[in-house]
């Protein structure tokens, strides 16, 4: 006879010096939304292919992009490591460029059968508000969607632009799940600068 545990979980939990703790938001779509249309103004965007062994390129954009959000993951992650997810050829790695430069990242990651993961989305901040986030997810949906898949998912986080959970939603993505992830504070370790995040302040 299989005995069922329920665990209660309730209150505040003091986290030790040196760890961040943040809430993720899991998000997923089973078909492919309708297809909207890019606003208007964003004809100037391009999507370039990264170059699999560019590595520096890559990470660029995302300090670039991350450097305001705590995306750390690529930063504490072993080269060797990154070298082998960028070789595969079932991940997708892409910059989006306007005015001649590199101003957002977006990776696709399809190395589980049936399913798409947008693992990397972003913007620099002086293009937001300009409709580069609705022409990027635009892309991101269709390179997804022409994949043998039948599920897209993506997670955002409560240390990540306000706007995100939302947009994701907008965008066709429904919620399935939420956790709390602690980790090691990269600015600690010299991963991130130390005053980058301030919304969320170093505790050493």
């Amino acid at each position: 006879m299989s005995q069922s545990l329920t665990i209660t979980l309730t209150g505040t939990t003091d986290l030790p010096p040196g760890k961040i703790a943040t809430i993720v938001t899991s998000l997923e779509m089973r078909e492919r939304p309708q297809e909207r249309a890019d606003p208007p103004g964003t004809e100037g965007f391009s999507l370039d292919t990264i170059d699999r062994g560019d590595v520096e390129r890559y990470l660029r954009i995302y300090r670039l992009l991350g450097e305001r959000w705590m995306w750390f993951s690529r930063l504490t992650q072993p080269r060797a490591e990154l070298l082998d997810i960028f070789a595969d050829p079932a991940v997708a790695l892409y910059a989006a460029r306007f005015d001649g430069r590199d101003v957002g990242l977006l990776e696709l990651d399809f190395r589980v059968g049936g399913q798409g993961e947008l693992a990397f989305f972003g913007l620099d901040e002086p293009v937001l508000g300009k409709g580069a986030g609705r022409w990027l997810m635009n892309r991101a949906l269709a390179l997804a969607w022409a994949q043998p898949i039948s599920r897209f998912w993506v997670h955002t986080c409560t240390i990540d632009h306000p706007g995100a959970l939302d947009f994701y939603q907008r965008s066709g993505f429904k919620v399935f799940k939420r956790g709390i992830e602690i980790d090691d504070d990269p600015r600690l370790h010299g991963h991130m600068p130390p005053g980058s995040v301030p919304h969320h302040p170093v505790i050493a």
